[in-house]
């Protein structure tokens, strides 16, 4: 991958290469920072005995480290009352903006949580404000078990901090650009923020809620869909196959990330339609109680428990079934009972199946948790009488993980996605590149080198930079690529640097 200004990229991983390699003893990354401070501390210390303030604080400590850590974030260090939090170090993933955005708002649930028991302990309630911003820091070399991370964007996650409001959380732009379409935001009172030691006004967002369940990368389902007609009819064909001989296929789609296997699994349910039911689920990439998410999601986009009883009334043990599913699900009054599980969901999927053919599309399968691709290999071959398609989106690095997914076996079957050719990426960039210039829309087209994703994305910020601006990567693709580059053996970097 080449930018049109000059830059070149990894022909291996498609990461940008630095012009000169860093220094051993540091690196430069992209991370995000968070800032979570106690508002009005000095004045609770006059007020509360120290012994219990120390007991109290200890507690508020654990519970926002607890909520950095399930988000896979680093607590950089504790300074007074206040915790620094940094994601992207040691490792950098591709939604970092992302789960520092979720830790932040898991730190207002839990800290209402435990005000409840400070309330009734000690007579006390704690409040917090949060900043959060995203930038290129110095950090300390990882093989030296360092995490110390130093740059503007830590002072300026301060500073968003110390301008948020009790109780609430400020992010900044570049923070609100990877994480857009997972949140709702406003702007601050006043629109743009007068930050210490900023020059120029700052755009922040003030959060008020996350997606629980949203990409890492906001993906555009619902743009024109270019190519891929031979790998679409592929899909049609199987769900004839299925509908005609009552049977279960599993059917692969693997693609790096970006060449659109969700864009493809969305035209397929537009094909399916009325004829069939289409259900998706979707795996997350890290969490507690994340083995069935992507069953709680196609259960709750079949109707939820009352279509799941109605779908079953009149076949054997339906309420066993119920019950296995709901245990499967952590609902409480239910639990999970191994083997049982497997045969419950095999018996749900063949009812729903049982007045017209059933498509349930399982997304993100590189992340799926080990008993899920066991459900999934468990339904494919143990499925009977019921027309039932299982569609699975994955990263190639699924198959290092599960190296016999792709082995030859009946009824199943799988295509990779390759790169758009250059009329393809040419017909794209004319749907999505409105306002974009005709030598922009060329250089694009060069950089993106097919990758649907990053067509989109940079013909957005062409679009929104204006006539004349450089073309720059954006920052979502940035996010993407050091995450990859990440994964690399410290041999393999040494050659990109």
């Amino acid at each position: 991958m080449r930018n049109p200004e000059g830059a070149h990229f990894c022909h291996a991983c498609g990461a940008a290469l630095p012009a000169t390699a860093p220094a051993p003893a540091a690196i430069r990354k992209t991370v995000t920072v968070l800032f979570c401070d106690v508002v009005d501390s000095t004045a609770r210390g006059e007020r509360v005995d120290p012994e219990a303030l120390r007991r109290v604080m200890s507690r508020y400590f654990d519970e926002m480290r607890a909520a950095v850590e399930a988000h896979e974030g680093t607590v950089e260090k504790f300074i007074g009352d206040a915790v620094m939090a940094v994601f992207g170090v040691p490792a950098v993933h591709e939604d970092d903006a992302l789960r520092a955005v979720r830790s932040a708002d898991e730190m207002r649930r839990r800290l209402a949580d435990l005000n409840r028991e400070l309330e009734g302990v000690w007579g006390v309630q704690l409040q917090i404000r949060i900043g959060i911003n995203t930038g290129e820091v110095v950090a300390g070399d990882p093989s030296e078990s360092s995490t110390i991370v130093t740059g503007d964007v830590v002072n300026t996650a301060k500073r968003l901090q110390e301008a948020a409001e009790p109780g609430s959380v400020l992010i900044g732009h570049d923070t609100y650009g990877l994480v857009a379409g997972a949140v709702r935001v406003t702007e601050p009172n006043g629109g743009a923020l007068r930050l210490k030691g900023k020059s120029e006004p700052f755009a922040a967002w003030q959060l008020h809620e996350v997606d629980p369940s949203a990409a890492g990368i906001r993906r555009r389902l619902d743009g024109p869909f270019v190519g891929r007609r031979s790998e679409l009819g592929l899909l049609v064909d199987a769900l004839a196959r299925v509908e005609g001989e009552r049977t279960c296929r599993l059917f692969t789609v693997l693609g790096a990330p970006g060449l659109g296997k969700s864009r493809l699994a969305r035209e397929l349910a537009a094909q399916a339609e009325p004829r069939a039911t289409f259900l998706t689920g979707h795996c997350l990439a890290y969490g507690e109680g994340i083995t069935f998410w992507p069953l709680g999601e196609i259960v709750r986009e079949a109707g939820g428990e009352q279509a799941l009883r109605e779908a079953l009334e009149g076949t054997a043990d339906a309420q066993v079934v119920l019950e296995r599913v709901r245990g499967a699900l952590g609902e409480p009054g239910s639990h999970a009972a191994g083997e049982e599980t497997f045969w419950a969901v095999r018996k749900l999927f063949e009812a729903l199946a049982r007045t017209r053919p059933l498509v349930v599309c399982f997304e993100d399968i590189h992340w799926a948790e080990p008993t899920l691709l066991d459900l999934i290999e468990y339904l494919a071959g143990w499925i009977r009488d019921a027309p039932v398609l299982l569609v699975c989106t994955s990263r190639r690095e699924l198959v290092d993980r599960r190296p016999g997914w792709l082995a030859p076996r009946a009824h199943a079957g799988a295509v990779a996605l390759e790169p758009l050719s250059d009329a393809e990426s040419e017909a794209l960039l004319r749907a999505v590149g409105e306002g974009v210039s005709e030598e922009a829309r060329a250089r694009i087209a060069e950089a993106a080198e097919g990758n649907p994703l990053f067509v989109e994305q940079m013909a957005a910020m062409a679009a929104e930079a204006g006539e004349g601006a450089p073309l720059a990567v954006p920052p979502t693709i940035q996010a993407l690529l050091a995450a990859r580059l990440d994964r690399l053996e410290p041999e393999e970097r040494a050659v990109i640097e």
